[in-house]
């Protein structure tokens, strides 16, 4: 009699097996940001146009992620996220290689965007995934351990871009992400298992009105946030912008209340773990993002280190993130999330306050340190929060849920970079310079850089007091179960 052989998903090694199918194509989504934004020189003057819209090669492919985060994540709870998972890097993989063949830069945006789509199918659906593949108790390891090739992706994005752009020019970049991706397609269609999804249980109706409403809200946000450092915070645009958000907002909530099947249960938010762990989450991320953006101008205009250089002293702060990702993760799967919550802020705040000590003249070892020392605060913190977040959401809903978590880390970024920069900006301005960045880049007036300093320290302080505000946020917050019990959301609706 024979024996039949069992699934792949029967395996016991089917978790490690589904995390490295999955960790491919995270790798190449994360990494092909890092390179992209390396080639926009190159491409601007392939193209022959300026560097405000070649950016919008980078800014489409964002906005396109952030707007469809959520309606994907929703969407993958409904017809399986396998399926979304390979259709997004079908999509991917073809807006790759109409990148690389763009003979205009309408082309090449609209290459980007059509790219965007994809990764927006796969970005979410691919954690949610990976946290099915593990067990509830293991939970904190996989966010870490996705944390982590995420850290990966956008070290080696950046040098792996200026490589193939000088031995291949800036199509190389696309025909490299193709290639990759492809691979990662024809890997996860043969080892992903489609019955770890739980959206075959039932029939689910999708929520196209909150899709569009959410998808409008994000970019509203998102644009006005982008171009309120460049035209001013109280033009008229910027303005009603920000007005029209908040009436987005309200209408969003409105109908999510209201109608069955909703995109994203607003319910959630009266749960403390989930409200406070999302707010704690996004200034975080507020904190991380300002020193990313900020000290390569310091680094550069203020110390005098040369692109490749700063490329390299930027490296041990993210190797940090890569290594504390899964240990916090997997520590906080056996002692708990909040020790790691709390800790891991206040470090990420003790960093960012070394930082506002910095000088024209200030060493670089005290810099590197400083950075370090908030990066590893960050990777301590962030698997061990996004694990209490999702221990209060049943598992058919991990999806959109998944989404939701990315979509809270891209909008920080975005927010944390302008606000920042208003900052560093003002106190330009107030101390007789022009206002703006691209001045500190093209000066060597040690007036211009020490305004510039000043606003930089000022900016972190602020961050740092806004990250100690986190961490008060995290202990409140709470949560000290290995496994918190997991709730049944429910979609009635009054």
């Amino acid at each position: 009699m024979s024996v039949k052989s069992p699934s792949i998903a029967q395996r016991k090694n089917y978790k490690w097996l589904a995390f490295l199918a999955i960790a491919v194509g995270t790798f190449i989504s994360v990494a092909d940001t890092g390179s992209t934004i390396v080639a926009l020189p190159t491409i601007a003057d392939h193209f022959g146009t300026d560097l405000p819209t070649t950016q919008w090669v980078v800014i489409g492919y964002a906005l396109t992620i952030s707007a469809l985060l959520l309606p994907m994540g929703r969407l993958s709870d409904i017809v399986g996220r396998k399926k979304v998972y390979l259709v997004g890097l079908s999509i991917f993989v073809v807006g790759a290689v109409l990148a690389s063949l763009s003979t205009s830069m309408l082309m090449l945006i609209t290459s980007r965007v059509v790219m965007g789509v994809g990764a927006a199918m796969t970005q979410g659906t691919g954690m949610a995934m990976v946290l099915s593949s593990f067990s509830g108790a293991e939970r904190g390891k996989a966010l870490g351990l996705q944390m982590s090739v995420v850290g990966v992706g956008g070290v080696a994005g950046p040098s792996l871009g200026g490589f193939i752009v000088d031995a291949l020019g800036w199509q190389g970049i696309f025909v490299a992400t193709a290639i990759v991706a492809t691979v990662a397609l024809l890997v996860a269609k043969v080892v992903l298992d489609s019955r770890q999804d739980e959206s075959g249980k039932k029939r689910s109706t999708y929520d196209w009105m909150g899709a569009a409403l959410s998808a409008a809200v994000l970019v509203t946000f998102l644009l006005a946030m982008t171009n309120g450092p460049k035209i001013g915070w109280g033009s008229p645009f910027i303005i009603l912008a920000f007005l029209a958000v908040v009436a987005l907002l309200g209408i969003f909530v409105w109908w999510e209340l209201r109608t069955p099947e909703a995109m994203l249960d607003v319910r959630l938010f009266k749960r403390k773990l989930f409200s406070m762990g999302v707010t704690a989450g996004f200034i975080s991320f507020l904190g991380m993002q300002s020193v990313r953006f900020l000290m390569p101008f310091y680094l550069q205009a203020v110390l005098g280190f040369s692109p490749r250089e700063v490329g390299l002293i930027l490296v041990p702060n993210a190797i940090a993130m890569i290594i504390t990702g899964p240990l916090g993760g997997r520590l906080s799967d056996r002692y708990g999330w909040t020790i790691f919550n709390v800790g891991g802020l206040t470090m990420s705040a003790t960093g960012l306050f070394i930082l506002a000590t910095l000088t024209v003249n200030s060493p670089l070892g005290l810099v590197m340190g400083a950075m370090v020392i908030q990066s590893l605060g960050n990777g301590t913190f962030n698997a061990p929060n996004n694990s209490s977040i999702l221990s209060t959401v049943e598992h058919s809903r991990y999806g959109v849920i998944s989404g939701f978590l990315n979509l809270v880390r891209n909008s920080a970024s975005v927010t944390g970079i302008a606000v920042s920069t208003a900052i560093v900006t003002a106190v330009m301005a107030s101390m007789g310079h022009l206002p703006t960045l691209a001045a500190v880049s093209d000066s060597t007036d040690t007036g211009v850089l020490s305004a510039f300093t000043s606003g930089l320290r000022i900016a972190y302080l602020t961050m740092g007091s806004l990250v100690l505000v986190g961490a008060l946020i995290s202990l409140v917050k709470g949560g000290s179960a290995t496994e918190a019990p997991r709730p049944q959301v429910r979609d009635e609706h009054a």
